[in-house]
């Protein structure tokens, strides 16, 4: 038997597909598109059954990519002569009139179907009372009140399932709305209410007094959660653990190897025979272990944590509605804040996200615009590392971080602005439903942290092991020393930087975490520091990213955006440059640092 999961977007169809499938799940693209389905197992009368969680719909008549796939999905799975399909329409109870627009298109197919009336709590909390008898009656269908997020009525749903009818209920096509009408008369009742904090909390996030400081207020306190987690487990789990049982086992290896030679230089990196460097050995059980896990893990733990309550709680489309008008000027919609934040845990499954703005134009402005100036946390964590390096204390830091960033966001404006005028289209309205603040169904979250946090690690751990590989056959063979022979005139009179940095520039294609750890040995002053984090978040994604972005994009609009970032980052890196110098004795170090 096949399930297909069927609504309209936000009514809890990803966690009652949850509630059904448990943790054995797999995400894919539907054949042809670059639009991601998720389909896992679950059993019906003791038989195993395949479940499809299908793109968020509002009709079968489809307006967007993820509609088109949500209407073959249904096709293919579910069309004449194929009999073992079971459509399960989950209705949002708190906005039964918009929802059964789609329900009666259902009916009309002439499938076996039950109808799940989700969101059932909310719905009395708010004084909406649905007869569910009634409308099972009128539809023809069983109808099967649900609280998906605390698994009420999930068992319930799975025995009707087996017993899925096809609807007995006949109407006119081009009187939907009307019937839609009849229906909500009949079986709904609403009553007087007042509003819950929720709701209160909810109307506060969008207002135009208060939402803006709301989101600062969010902004700002995700910024210290993820920096007080990420420290934390670095300080307490992680660096404990390579300290006590990887560093002695690598001593191990390191003994075993003779402790010297390329195959040691390689394995173990370089300086094990006394202390462990593990941001610049450049050996594989050393930088190429702890990068990934030691240094970057934690933080891209606290953020997808972070982001992943924001987008349970509802927060995120408040986001976007609150940035839209904003979002436009630079060519894209609201919703573009999504893919941007998932850009800031890493740029491959950013970009992936891409995927929700209904054009293409709109896409490749945002993926563009976040290859080019948003930093991975990877990237972040390493940046932060690197500005440790710095002599004189906080101030030191908070002025690298705020030019940088102020830096980074400036050029994202401009970026936006000249891509808007130059690429041909429109920017679609955003046109969204934005659901209730809930609290987040905690088995849900976890199962979506752990599932992001294994990906990255999947993605990360064998790009970085080949680079740091890579960078050590270049240093061995003497082509990291012609090439940065080469690039020297560039990078230290436009960048001014020293020669030794290319290493780290041309580094920065396989994996720009790394790449910034390989600058942390040579005793960069502030300036010198700023402008490297610049260069290196803007000049080129990581290999992984290209590749996504190649497969999204194609070989054409690929090539445009490699141009525009190289372009970008050494401009902008070389007027970065010119300015800090300009400023002489302002910034940490004075005139010392401005001369050097």
């Amino acid at each position: 038997m096949k399930i297909l999961l069927l609504g309209n977007p936000n009514v809890g169809k990803s966690v009652l597909f949850s509630r059904l499938t448990g943790v054995h799940v797999l995400a894919s693209n539907y054949p042809g598109t670059t639009v991601e389905f998720v389909q896992g197992t679950t059993r019906v009368g003791g038989e195993k059954a395949r479940v499809i969680d299908v793109p968020g719909t509002y009709s079968l008549e489809p307006t967007c990519k993820a509609e088109e796939v949500a209407l073959r999905i249904l096709e293919d799975h579910c069309g004449k002569g194929k009999e073992d399909c079971v459509v399960v329409n989950v209705v949002d109870s708190t906005n039964l009139e918009r929802s059964l627009y789609l329900t009666l298109q259902l009916v009309a197919k002439r499938l076996p179907m039950v109808v799940c009336l989700n969101l059932w709590d909310e719905a009395k909390h708010t004084g909406i009372s649905i007869d569910k008898d009634a409308l099972e009656r009128i539809l023809g269908v069983p109808v099967v009140p649900t609280v998906a997020v605390a698994g009420e009525g999930t068992g319930t749903l799975v025995e009707k399932i087996a017993r899925a009818r096809v609807p007995t209920y006949r109407y006119e096509k081009e009187e939907i709305w009307k019937e839609v009408g009849k229906i909500v008369s009949a079986v709904q009742v609403i009553c007087h209410k007042h509003h819950t904090w929720r709701e209160r909390l909810g109307d506060l996030a969008v207002h135009p007094a208060t939402a803006l400081p709301m989101a600062v207020v969010v902004g700002l306190l995700s910024f210290f959660v993820i920096r007080f987690l990420g420290e934390g487990l670095i300080d307490q789990v992680f660096d404990p653990f390579f300290a006590r049982f990887w560093t002695p086992m690598v001593h191990g290896v390191s003994r075993l190897l003779g402790g010297a030679g390329i195959l040691h230089d390689i394995v173990v990196g370089h300086g094990v025979s006394g202390e462990i460097d593990y941001a610049g050995s450049l050996g594989l059980l050393t930088t190429g272990i702890y990068i990934p896990i030691g240094a970057v893990l934690p933080y891209l733990f606290a953020f997808y944590l972070v982001l992943s309550i924001l987008e349970d709680t509802g927060y995120l489309p408040r986001l976007a509605v609150i940035l839209d008008t904003f979002m436009h000027k630079l060519g894209m919609h609201g919703m573009t804040i999504v893919p941007m934040l998932l850009g800031l845990g890493c740029n491959v499954p950013g970009v992936l996200a891409t995927r929700i703005l209904e054009t293409r134009r709109e896409r490749l402005i945002a993926a563009t615009i976040m290859a080019i100036t948003v930093p991975c946390m990877s990237q972040l964590a390493m940046i932060a590392g690197l500005v440790g390096t710095l002599q004189g204390g906080v101030h030191h830091g908070v002025a690298v971080f705020g030019t940088a960033f102020l830096t980074l966001f400036v050029t994202g404006l401009f970026l936006g602005i000249f891509l808007n005028r130059l690429t041909r289209g429109e920017s679609r309205e955003l046109l969204m439903d934005i659901p209730p603040f809930r609290l987040p169904y905690l088995p849900g979250l976890f199962k979506k942290l752990a599932m992001r946090t294994w990906w990255f690690l999947k993605e990360a751990l064998p790009w970085v092991l080949f680079g740091v590989l890579l960078v050590n056959l270049l240093e061995i063979s003497g082509g990291l020393d012609f090439l940065g022979r080469l690039a020297a005139p560039l990078v230290q009179s436009v960048l001014g930087l020293p020669r030794e940095a290319v290493g780290g520039l041309i580094f920065g294609f396989l994996r720009k975490d790394v790449a910034v750890g390989m600058l942390a040995p040579l005793g960069l002053n502030w300036r010198q520091i700023t402008v490297a984090s610049v260069v290196l978040t803007m000049y080129f994604p990581c290999i992984a990213t290209f590749t996504v972005f190649l497969k999204e994009f194609g070989l054409k609009d690929t090539f445009k955006a490699s141009i525009a970032m190289v372009c970008t980052s050494f401009t902008v890196g070389g007027l970065l440059n010119l300015l800090l110098k300009s400023l002489g004795g302002w910034g940490p170090g004075g005139a010392e640092n401005a001369s050097r």
